[in-house]
């Protein structure tokens, strides 16, 4: 998904991330037949998803990475997903149940993807639910407001010690037809979610030293080069100032010894 000329929605965006709980258990219960299993689910939530007006971020394995512009589509995503994979006919009969985390906030966006603290805080709130529980945050819940989908409730479940991301106050949005009584979050566990958003930043950081080695190799091309330059100008420019504003400081404080 990166570098392949993708745009991304800026300003207020709702991240929603997935991952089937159990995956390892999943797959040594059915062995090849795992691999039907990710394919369904992979159809079921793209097709919910992208309805609801969703953009594909990233996928990995088994988990979905999702930006939403409006806060209620996402919700929404999220309930019609869970339904999709409560009443689809899995191999062997599995019980095959996933979890799903929502957070809004203002990520930056280039043209590799988002960057910020609210992509490692929507992927913190998904790994600590349970399969069939969907999570969301402060933000996303107050956007959301009354809106909310037929047969969904939200319960209050309090501040949250999020792995990472310290506090935050999380909700559930319930679906009426399915169970209400989860066990308490796992806040301070980490999951695939958690592994797709890390190794998302790592990516982003890999592309930024790429563009900075083609600046000073000249391998880039002209418009890239130009822009990183300016951008690097800039630094210098900001740096020859402090250098200059700590001389006048070391100045000063010489005076001020040799005064007395």
């Amino acid at each position: 998904m990166y570098g392949n000329g993708v745009a991304f929605p800026g300003g207020t965006v709702t991240f929603l991330f997935t991952d089937i709980e159990g995956s390892t258990r999943l797959l040594q219960e059915l062995g090849d037949d795992y691999g039907q299993v990710v394919a369904d689910h992979r159809r079921l939530l793209r097709e919910v998803f992208q309805k609801a007006g969703g953009h594909e971020v990233d996928t990995q394995g088994d988990a979905f990475f999702y930006s939403f512009t409006r806060a209620r589509d996402a919700a929404l995503a999220a309930v019609d997903g869970q339904r999709a994979v409560a009443g689809h006919t899995w191999p062997r009969d599995a019980e095959v149940r996933v979890r799903m985390g929502l957070h809004t906030g203002e990520p930056t966006v280039g043209e590799e993807g988002y960057v910020g603290l609210d992509v490692v805080r929507a992927a913190r709130i998904c790994s600590a639910g349970h399969g069939g529980q969907i999570l969301a945050s402060e933000t996303t819940r107050a956007l959301v407001g009354n809106d909310l989908p037929d047969g969904v409730s939200v319960r209050d479940l309090g501040k949250q010690h999020l792995k990472d991301v310290q506090y935050d106050h999380v909700y559930e949005l319930s679906l009426d037809e399915d169970r209400k009584d989860f066990p308490p979050l796992k806040a301070e566990r980490t999951g695939r979610a958690d592994a797709m958003a890390e190794d998302f930043g790592r990516r982003i950081e890999d592309y930024v030293e790429q563009q900075l080695h083609a600046v000073f190799t000249g391998s880039g091309s002209a418009d890239v080069t130009k822009m990183a330059m300016s951008g690097l100008g800039l630094a210098l420019g900001g740096i020859v100032v402090l250098v200059v504003l700590a001389a006048a400081i070391v100045g000063i404080v010489l005076l001020v010894q040799l005064a007395f």
